[in-house]
């Protein structure tokens, strides 16, 4: 129960601080991480230990490729590192399989609703009406690079509270 309070109370504050300011905050990360280790360390003694370590390395270990690739920032990265400590390997693994879901959905309606995006399909749209009609109208794509980068730590935070509250239905 204390780690279930502990992992909402800090994916609270993560969220607001990367939503508002674009940054996880060490400060907040670290002390966590350290209580969160001697926690499982007096609780359930060294096999909590192992467990919370294990699943920290399972954390990083998803996230750490992407991040090289610069596709995530360190934040993103010891969140899920913290989320795994917090909750075991297992858990951080779900957590992770439930943020692609949630990640690729919030990408998805950034991309539907970029203004890149829309001035593609309105310009596709008079493109067939000119076929209709034997007018000539262009298509218009992108000339800008269409990134669009967005707090992550909400998918993370996503994620992480559809397996907390999911406990049997577990994906792997």
């Amino acid at each position: 129960m204390i780690f279930d309070i502990l992992l909402i109370m800090t994916l609270v504050i993560c969220c607001i601080t990367d939503l508002k300011v674009r940054k996880i905050y060490n400060k907040i990360i670290f002390p966590v991480l350290f209580s969160v280790l001697l926690l499982h360390l007096i609780l359930n003694g060294f096999s909590g230990l192992k467990v919370s370590v294990i699943g920290f390395a399972t954390g990083i270990g998803i996230l750490i490729i992407p991040f090289i690739l610069g596709g995530f920032g360190a934040g993103d990265v010891k969140l899920l590192a913290l989320i795994g400590a917090l909750k075991g390997g297992i858990f951080a693994i779900n957590t992770a399989l439930y943020m692609c879901i949630i990640g690729g959905a919030i990408a998805l309606i950034i991309i539907i609703f970029h203004k890149e995006t829309i001035n593609f399909f309105k310009s596709f749209i008079y493109f067939l009406y000119g076929l209709l009609t034997g007018h000539h109208y262009k298509v218009v794509f992108s000339t800008t690079p269409f990134i669009k980068k967005f707090p992550y730590s909400v998918a993370i935070a996503g994620g992480a509270i559809i397996s907390l509250f999911l406990k049997g239905a577990i994906i792997i």
